[in-house]
């Protein structure tokens, strides 16, 4: 049963791009499970930079298949450009297969998520203005429309289905929001060019990842966001709107939980979150700000600033745990290089209690101090080691502490944006 999952293992931009473009190198298909264009992978080659939002990172090798699988929110012509500017580069997309049951970012998704935004204010959840959770919110009431809606010989149902839509939105756009209404009609007319244009890529995928599976394929599951971004275990409601576990992604690529047989987390050597919400061990200092320069920490998809602070193994072991992660990746270890000390949040102190795992209260998160252990920095340039002897002593016990606390071996370690700036422990990776 060769099916892996990446996912993240903080609160998302871990860099599971970078990591899913390696292992997706002796892949025979990748498929995404979840999100939306709410979502950015960031892959470095020696073709250069490609910035990939919802088309999975293993698309980049024409021997791999990739699949937009059923728990992905499809904004059409988001996808339409992404593979425009990727067949510009002469990249290869005869591979590329997108699920018939995705939900569908209508044109009122977005703008539902722009107004509800302004409406709450300073109360803002701070969303990438999308509408990755309105689409959700569709389609978790049964309203939502899918790819299948959009094709050729289904213009009828998608008709009926909007002419009952289309009126509770614009309810709420007059009414609500005081904007204007959307037109049946310019709806109608747009759906019928993105079912014609996203025609030739659209099949049962479940299917087609089934079959792969039975013909002993390597599957490789790439998620987006974090798992601290779950609507049941993340940091709600400052999270996303479909889920980022092994469990989601497995639901999302149609796959059953005992045809997975590793799990690797991503996490990045320091922790960053886009956005409102805890974060206990955030940097607001010179040191937050160096990581985030030396860390070109700005959201690939929609280039706001991330926040920045130091690792918060609390919550990376939270969700190794809830994942059941069999490896860890950890990535951007030489943004570490200049620091003379490093902390990691190894505890919650919240009043006279020590706590191990992050409440679900928001309050009471919020109220949380860290517990800091600190480490010795290297202060020396790791991003040309090839090897993990290589690095030095202090990186290696850095690495080798947050391995202790999060409880997983880590198999991989980033020290720069290329392909070839991966550090295999390759004893560890057949563990």
């Amino acid at each position: 049963m060769p099916v892996t999952i990446v996912l993240g293992g903080q609160w998302g931009d871990e860099g599971k791009g970078k990591i899913t473009d390696a292992l997706a190198a002796s892949a025979d298909l990748v498929v995404r499970p979840n999100g939306s264009t709410n979502a950015g992978h960031t892959v470095v080659t020696d073709d250069g930079v490609y910035k990939l939002h919802v088309i999975p990172s293993g698309i980049l090798y024409p021997h791999c298949t990739c699949v937009i699988g059923a728990g992905v929110a499809v904004s059409p012509p988001d996808l339409m450009r992404e593979i425009s500017a990727l067949q510009e580069r002469h990249v290869r997309l005869g591979q590329l297969y997108v699920s018939d049951r995705a939900q569908v970012i209508m044109p009122y998704h977005p703008l539902l998520d722009l107004y509800e935004e302004r409406r709450r204010g300073a109360a803002g959840i701070g969303t990438t203005l999308r509408g990755n959770g309105p689409a959700f919110t569709d389609k978790v009431a049964r309203r939502g429309i899918r790819v299948a809606d959009l094709l050729p010989g289904a213009e009828e149902e998608l008709r009926r289905k909007l002419e009952i839509l289309l009126p509770e939105k614009n309810t709420l756009f007059v009414h609500l929001y005081h904007e204007q209404p959307l037109d049946l009609d310019d709806l109608l007319r747009e759906a019928r060019e993105w079912g014609k244009a996203l025609a030739p890529y659209v099949v049962a995928t479940e299917v087609l990842v089934q079959d792969a599976i039975a013909s002993g394929k390597h599957v490789i599951v790439e998620t987006a966001q974090g798992t601290m971004l779950d609507l049941d275990y993340g940091t709600y409601p400052y999270v996303t709107s479909s889920p980022p576990t092994a469990a989601g992604a497995c639901q999302g690529a149609g796959i059953a939980p005992t045809q997975v047989d590793r799990v690797v987390g991503v996490f990045k050597a320091y922790t960053t979150r886009v956005g409102a919400g805890p974060f206990p061990s955030e940097l607001t200092d010179e040191i937050g700000a160096l990581l985030r320069e030396r860390g070109h920490e700005y959201g690939t998809t929609t280039g706001r600033p991330r926040r920045v602070g130091w690792f918060d193994a609390v919550a990376a072991r939270y969700t190794a745990r809830l994942n059941g992660m069999t490896a860890a990746a950890l990535t951007k270890l030489d943004m570490l290089d200049p620091l003379p000390e490093i902390r990691v949040c190894v505890g919650y102190r919240l009043g006279n209690q020590v706590l191990n795992a992050p409440p679900a209260r928001l309050d009471l998160y919020l109220r949380v101090e860290p517990i800091y252990e600190v480490l010795p920095g290297w202060q020396s340039d790791t991003s040309a080691v090839t090897s993990f002897s290589d690095l030095p002593l202090a990186a290696r016990r850095y690495v080798e502490r947050l391995e202790e606390l999060i409880g997983v071996p880590i198999t991989m370690i980033g020290i720069g944006p290329a392909r070839r700036q991966i550090v295999w422990r390759e004893a560890r990776a057949l563990a």
